[in-house]
């Protein structure tokens, strides 16, 4: 890994260069890295459904637009320069004000998936598991814990119809 300090981005002029561009704008995406980031914009009145992020905290900075925080404690206003902080395990889900929202989020990068086999304690019931192709974002590829997601949790793209 390159050691060297360099510029990754000048966020003024990706948001220049996307003006109607929704979702993912930007990420991270260095080999070695011990952080992720991504730049994310949500079109107005668009929202990242509630979810809760177990592992890791998340630090949000809203650099255009506006909305809210709906949290347990009630809601939270976001304007331009806002940073917020998302405590892991913490309930809340984000709503776009009318003219969008796009913010920065930086959190410690999620540990590799890894396979583990049965415990000793599971009783092997057989079948296959659910296909939850349909809970997996079109965008990002999160899987989202809702049942019947309607906006992607980590990039705020819409999931297609339910049929």
């Amino acid at each position: 890994m390159n050691a060297t300090p360099r510029v990754l981005a000048v966020l003024d002029d990706l948001l220049a260069s996307a003006p109607g561009e929704r979702g993912a704008l930007w990420r991270l995406a260095e080999q070695g890295r011990e952080l992720d980031a991504n730049l994310l914009r949500l079109p107005g009145g668009a929202e990242v459904g509630e979810h809760q992020e177990d592992a890791l905290d998340v630090l949000l900075v809203v650099l255009e637009g506006g909305g809210l925080v709906r949290t347990g404690g009630g809601e939270l206003e976001l304007g331009p320069r806002t940073v917020l902080w998302l405590p892991r395990t913490s309930r809340r889900a984000l709503v776009a004000g009318v003219g969008g929202l796009t913010y920065l989020t930086v959190h410690r990068r999620r540990p590799g998936l890894a396979v583990k086999g049965p415990s000793a304690e599971a009783a092997y019931e057989g079948g296959e598991g659910p296909c939850m192709l349909d809970r997996v974002c079109p965008e990002c590829g999160r899987l989202s814990e809702d049942p019947a997601p309607v906006f992607c949790s980590r990039c705020g793209e819409r999931f297609p119809e339910q049929r």
